[in-house]
């Protein structure tokens, strides 16, 4: 059944928010509903299941069928991973994405095909006239411009609704450009207000017409239907950045908040833009949309040509000695084996210089970036700064479990099956869980898995093993929930669990007294910091006086 699209903007699918996290998800569907049909009672077994994996960081319990098609009904049907008509199965892009040792070229094939109007999205009478595959135009957008920035994209990228306009929208862009530099205003109110008046453009038909209520609120003032709809361009245009970063082709700049080609990956835009249709296809053909979007080799990319990947193998290692008889599959296996070590050799690069205390000042100076809201993706950069912090405070086998791309850079949190960073110390472990949220909304995220995470490291490291809980500000639940764990012999999680709440201006100082001793703390150091927890949780009277302890322990961790 076809959805049908009401936007005036460029519909980008923002479900799940980062597209790594739909990859479990699908292969647990297909491992327990292929060839069953989707409808309401395999919907709520789904969630039945993934409620019960470590991946999965939500609950669905509200309406467990509604959140099972939110997860699948969305990207991964969307971009060709799924069939869910007539019965369930995987398309072989779909098996692909899973299989695959280096997801980027799955990834990247499925985003150039997705286009608006297709047999599965049908623009309704009140949207705009689209005819456009919005990823490649997109990213024709970032080639043709050098760099794009994210309000950029936000306010006249998803304006790109038709590819035909694409000469236009580049202009707006480039006018843009001008007056900002022109203006006397600060570029915080400069945008707001040229913003506002691209979505009263955009939105003039509804806004005369006096439709201006939003299911988000009933109060029908412009100014809140157009706030609701910059809200909304924000969502569209960070889903955009995210998916186009699991290609491999696309960087950005967290602290210019832009996006560019990586140089390395020019000559493979450069083939993509010449040779890739801009039309929709198969727009009235159903039948022949699907088995076009679940190919897992179209469209054909620069790689797919044996004397390019011949060469491209040639220059990540002159010594290799290969073949041209060889499939182009197995020319394939071993450039990603390549890519894969280089991006390893890149990172233990890193390690070296970080444990060398050479990248002191850019890990607190990130910190107080993130702190201040000045970069593009706080939570990732947070998760990655502090894999870093620890990395270098201690002598420990510091690994992230968050997403790198072929050069070292974060990409994408770690998935929900894993502790976001795990440290190995020889005869103890550590997990360490980072978060970016606060209130009662990081208790309800955080707490129980954090808990899991732990108990999961545990069983498989096979020896003790504490947990480090950072956050720019910890809620009072989870210093209760914590604590009460260090007093709990809870079997499903491996009996109590040592878990201690740090703020991060507290860890920056923990890292700032390893900078300033000298010597390099020793694991002991480490583990006698968690032990004081368990000793300090027995003896306090309440979850305040062992938080507080515990905030001054830290703040002399090497006293």
């Amino acid at each position: 059944m076809a959805k049908s699209i009401d936007s005036k903007i460029v519909f980008i699918t923002t479900s799940p928010r980062t597209p790594e996290k739909m990859i479990p998800e699908i292969d647990l569907l297909s491992k327990h509903f292929t060839g069953k049909k989707w409808n309401s009672e395999t919907q709520i077994l789904f969630m039945e299941l993934l409620r019960n994996e470590n991946f999965f960081n939500g609950s669905g319990n509200n309406d467990p069928a509604f959140s099972a098609r939110d997860r699948i009904n969305r990207a991964p049907k969307a971009l060709g991973f799924v069939l869910l008509e007539p019965k369930i199965k995987l398309t072989d892009a779909g098996k692909s994405l899973i299989s695959a040792k280096r997801k980027e070229d799955v990834f990247l094939r499925q985003l150039l095909k997705f286009q608006i109007p297709s047999p599965y999205h049908t623009p309704s009478e009140k949207a705009a006239s689209f005819y456009v595959k919005p990823y490649l135009e997109i990213l024709r957008l970032i080639y043709t411009l050098g760099t794009l920035k994210f309000d950029e994209l936000m306010i006249f990228g998803l304006q790109l609704t038709d590819y035909r306009n694409f000469d236009k929208i580049v202009k707006k862009i480039e006018t843009f450009r001008i007056e900002r530099e022109k203006t006397s205003k600060k570029y915080r109110e400069f945008k707001y207000y040229y913003h506002i008046n691209e979505l009263q453009e955009i939105y003039k038909s509804e806004i005369a017409k006096g439709n201006t209520a939003t299911r988000e609120s009933r109060i029908a003032t412009v100014k809140k239907f157009l706030q609701t709809k910059a809200s909304n361009m924000h969502d569209y245009a960070d889903a955009c950045v995210r998916y186009l970063r699991a290609t491999g082709l696309v960087s950005i700049s967290h602290i210019g908040r832009s996006l560019s080609i990586l140089p390395e990956k020019k000559n493979d835009v450069e083939f993509i833009l010449n040779t890739i249709s801009r039309e929709p296809v198969f727009i009235d053909d159903k039948e022949k949309y699907i088995d076009y979007l679940g190919n897992a080799l179209l469209p054909k990319l620069l790689d797919d040509d044996k004397t390019v990947l011949l060469q491209k193998i040639k220059a990540e290692n002159p010594e290799i000695q290969i073949s041209e008889a060889e499939p182009i599959s197995e020319l394939k296996e071993k450039l990603d084996d390549l890519l894969i070590l280089k991006k390893d050799t890149i990172i233990q690069t890193q390690i070296e210089k970080i444990k060398a205390y050479k990248e002191y000042d850019d890990i607190q100076n990130t910190f107080m970036l993130i702190e201040k809201n000045d970069v593009y993706d706080p939570s990732l950069l947070l998760e990655w700064n502090v894999w870093r912090g620890m990395t270098m405070l201690d002598g420990g086998n510091i690994h992230a479990n968050l997403k790198f791309d072929d050069f070292g850079k974060p990409m994408s949190t770690a998935q929900g099956n894993m502790a976001d960073i795990v440290c190995d110390y020889d005869t103890f472990g550590l997990t360490v869980e980072v978060t970016m949220s606060s209130g009662q909304k990081q208790y309800e995220m955080e707490g129980e898995p954090v808990s899991r995470h732990l108990a999961k490291f545990k069983k498989e490291l096979g020896k003790d093993a504490y947990c480090l809980f950072v956050a720019p500000t910890i809620n009072e639940a989870c210093i209760a929930h914590f604590y009460g764990l260090h007093n709990l012999n809870i079997s499903y999680y491996g009996g109590k669990s040592v878990i201690v709440p740090l703020p991060l201006n507290v860890f920056k100082k923990m890292l700032e007294d390893s900078f300033k001793a000298s010597y390099i703390p020793r694991p002991e150091q480490v583990k006698d910091f968690f032990e004081y927890s368990k000793a300090a949780a027995k003896k306090s009277k309440n979850e305040q006086e062992w938080y507080n302890a515990m905030l001054e322990k830290a703040l002399n961790w090497l006293s």
